[in-house]
């Protein structure tokens, strides 16, 4: 069982100290405590191992954020440590490629419908954006389709509100549709023939794919000129080894990798078609650290594990049970109404509506906080990894029986009541990012 939650003062203390030095607090909005109340739930952590975590204030959780979904295999995982450890004995960053490079690049083309040469990064924002740079320069065009969440760089986030900073003559290219409506893309190229350079997209997040959608997705870009390209920074090395390209059989000319490949170490990838990778010859995406040694070898690690061991068999399983679960407890306290689960059960979101009593904002305050003082962090998500155990889940599960038991008794209350038993301001999304529509 999870220890007992006894304070988080000592997250408080070092938050008033971060402040003073570091914007928000942390390095991630998603990380910090605009998602996570002061003297609520935890803001510092201190070590992981398996599927669980512990903060500065000794408490311990387990762990359903996964490090916002990278740590696929679980914190210490021995095999990669050991890659990590071995290669260390070696060096980190050298002046001169190194075979490791080689190695995961022929892993990936192994494993990745698309990924006939491979280029790495650090970070996914590193991919999405080469892909989007190479996408311009083998089309001669300026304009991007974006559909998703794709990073922090100008030309994706420009179209979101956290655009301040952003030229107005970029944001302009960029053109948003939502996931699912094959009419929009329509729309935007019919508006700007001959100018459109590709549509980058998260093949999935929340939301099944329509029936045949990703195929005409693609077709249609083809049909006008433009490239089409997968992000795969959360749906690689989760919805399957070779990701949403290989379970949905929809093959991109593009794609950004990320996150879960490194099992926490910092890379990422882009791979893609041999006819287009190659003007990465003249295509300025080139950095220091895009060959540095101990993700190299993680990242090679990560993947020969999981076409070892049944991970993605565990990552559904271990889902599908959890999800199981929480259905049924939601049905039981008459929630179901209120809180649904959408996504693949490797990696579910729960998607909040506002309730007569109280907005899913409170709503999602409360099952933030609440499950924190159960032994639970979360951020409405189950991003599971394949160290989580039947200890894990029997743990969550009597988590949630304890949150929503209480959520339930609040909301029958009748409105105000919730909010006033919070004890902190609901949080806000940093913005919107994807349709959560039932």
């Amino acid at each position: 069982m999870s220890k007992e939650i006894i304070s988080f003062e000592a997250s408080k203390q070092w938050l008033a100290r971060a402040l003073e030095r570091i914007p928000t607090g942390s390095q991630t909005f998603s990380k910090s405590y605009l998602q996570y109340p002061v003297g609520h739930a935890p803001l510092f952590l201190d070590r992981g191992q398996g599927g669980r975590v512990w903060d500065i204030d000794g408490n311990e959780f387990v762990d359903l954020v996964a490090g916002l979904l990278p740590v696929t295999l679980g914190y210490r995982d021995p095999d990669v440590d050991n890659a990590i450890k071995a290669q260390l004995e070696k060096g980190i960053s050298f002046s001169l490629a190194t075979r490791l490079e080689l190695e995961l690049a022929e892993r990936l083309a192994e494993i990745v419908p698309c990924a006939e040469m491979s280029r790495f990064g650090k970070a996914g924002s590193d991919a999405t954006s080469a892909a989007v740079r190479l996408a311009r320069a083998a089309t001669r065009r300026d304009r991007i389709v974006i559909c998703g969440y794709h990073g922090w760089h100008d030309w994706y986030v420009g179209s979101t509100v956290r655009s301040l900073g952003v030229p107005e003559a970029v944001r302009g290219l960029s053109h948003r549709i939502s996931y699912g409506d094959i009419d929009a893309f329509r729309v935007v190229l019919k508006a700007h023939p001959g100018e459109i350079a590709g549509i980058i997209m998260e093949p999935m997040n929340s939301a099944e794919p329509p029936v045949g959608y990703l195929a005409d997705m693609r077709d249609l870009a083809h049909a006008h000129g433009a490239l089409f390209i997968f992000d795969e920074i959360i749906t690689g090395f989760r919805y399957a080894l070779g990701g949403a390209q290989e379970l949905f059989g929809v093959t991109p000319d593009l794609a950004a990798f990320g996150k879960g490949m490194g099992n926490g170490m910092p890379i990422s990838a882009l791979v893609g078609k041999a006819e287009v990778m190659h003007l990465l010859d003249e295509v300025f995406f080139s950095g220091t650290f895009g060959g540095e040694a101990l993700s190299l070898a993680a990242a090679i690690a990560v993947i020969d594990k999981m076409r070892r061991e049944p991970v993605i068999e565990h990552l559904y399983s271990f889902g599908r049970r959890l999800n199981a679960q929480l259905a049924g407890l939601l049905r039981q306290h008459d929630l179901d109404e209120t809180i649904f689960l959408k996504g693949q059960p490797c990696w579910t979101i729960l998607v909040i509506a506002d309730h007569a009593a109280a907005t899913k904002e409170e709503i999602k305050t409360f099952i933030v906080t609440r499950l924190a003082r159960n032994g639970v962090l979360s951020n409405v998500t189950h991003n599971i990894c394949y160290a989580h155990n039947e200890q894990d889940l029997n743990d969550c599960v009597s988590a949630y029986q304890n949150v929503l038991t209480e959520l339930g008794d609040h909301v029958r209350s009748g409105p105000g009541r919730l909010g006033a038993m919070l004890g902190c301001d609901p949080v806000a999304p940093v913005f919107s990012l994807r349709s959560h529509s039932r």
